[in-house]
C-alpha cells in the first residue's frame, strides 16, 4: 500500500490498517486522527508534523522514521519498535509507550507528560531537553541516555536503570526513583524531594 491509497481509504471512512506494508511512506503533514495502524511496517517512513493522536500504533515499526514535530497524544505506541527514530519535538503527551524500543531514537524536547513508558528501551536516545513529567518509566532502560535538562518532575522511575546516562541539569523533584541505578553523572541535576530510597549510586556521589 502506498501513502496515497492509505490516505484516499481514510478519507473516506475507513479506519482499520492492521499489519500495513507502509515502508518508507510519504504521510508528512497527513491528517491521521484516531487511525489504526495495529502491527502496521512504516519503517523510514516520513510521518513529520503529522496528526496521529489517539492512533493505535501498537507493535508497529517505525524503525527510522521521521516523526519530527508528529502530533501523537494519547497514540498507543505499546511494544512499537522506534528504534532510530526521530521524534524530536513530537508531543507523545499521555501516550502509552510501555515496552517500546526506543534505543538511540531522538526525543530531544519532545513533550512526554504523563506518557506511560514504564520498561521501554531507551539505550543511547536523545531526550536532552525532553518534558517527561508524571511520565512512568519505571524499569525502564536508560543507559547512556542523553538527559540533559529533561524534566522528570513527578516522573516514576522506581526500578529504572540509568547507567551512564548524562543526567546534568535534568529536573528530578519529586520523582520516585526508588531502586532505581544512578550510577551516572549527577552534576547539577535536581533531586529536591525525590525518593531516592535503595538508589545505586557512583560511591562518590551525593544527592543535594
Amino acid at each position: 500500500m502506498n501513502a496515497a491509497e492509505l490516505q484516499r481509504r481514510f478519507a473516506t471512512g475507513e479506519t482499520s490498517f492492521f499489519g500495513a506494508d507502509l515502508q518508507g511512506a510519504d504521510l508528512a503533514q497527513a491528517d491521521l486522527h484516531g487511525i489504526d495502524l495495529h502491527g502496521a511496517d512504516l519503517s523510514e517512513a516520513s510521518l513529520t508534523d503529522a496528526v496521529l493522536v489517539g492512533a493505535n500504533l501498537d507493535g508497529a515499526i517505525l524503525a527510522g522514521a521521521d516523526l519530527h514535530g508528529a502530533h501523537l497524544q494519547q497514540a498507543a505506541l505499546g511494544r512499537a519498535n522506534l528504534a532510530d527514530a526521530n521524534l524530536q519535538a513530537a508531543d507523545l503527551t499521555d501516550a502509552d509507550l510501555h515496552r517500546a524500543d526506543l534505543t538511540d531514537a531522538n526525543l530531544t524536547e519532545a513533550v512526554l507528560h504523563g506518557a506511560d513508558l514504564h520498561q521501554a528501551n531507551l539505550h543511547g536516545a536523545l531526550l536532552a531537553g525532553a518534558d517527561c513529567r508524571g511520565a512512568d518509566l519505571h524499569g525502564a532502560v536508560l543507559i547512556g541516555t542523553d538527559l540533559h535538562g529533561t524534566v522528570l518532575h513527578g516522573a516514576d522511575l522506581h526500578g529504572a536503570d540509568l547507567h551512564g546516562a548524562d543526567l546534568h541539569e535534568a529536573d528530578f523533584t519529586d520523582a520516585v526513583l526508588h531502586g532505581a541505578v544512578l550510577i551516572a553523572d549527577l552534576d547539577g541535576a535536581g533531586l529536591t524531594a525525590a525518593d531516592l530510597e535503595g538508589v545505586v549510586l557512583p560511591d562518590e556521589a551525593a544527592p543535594g
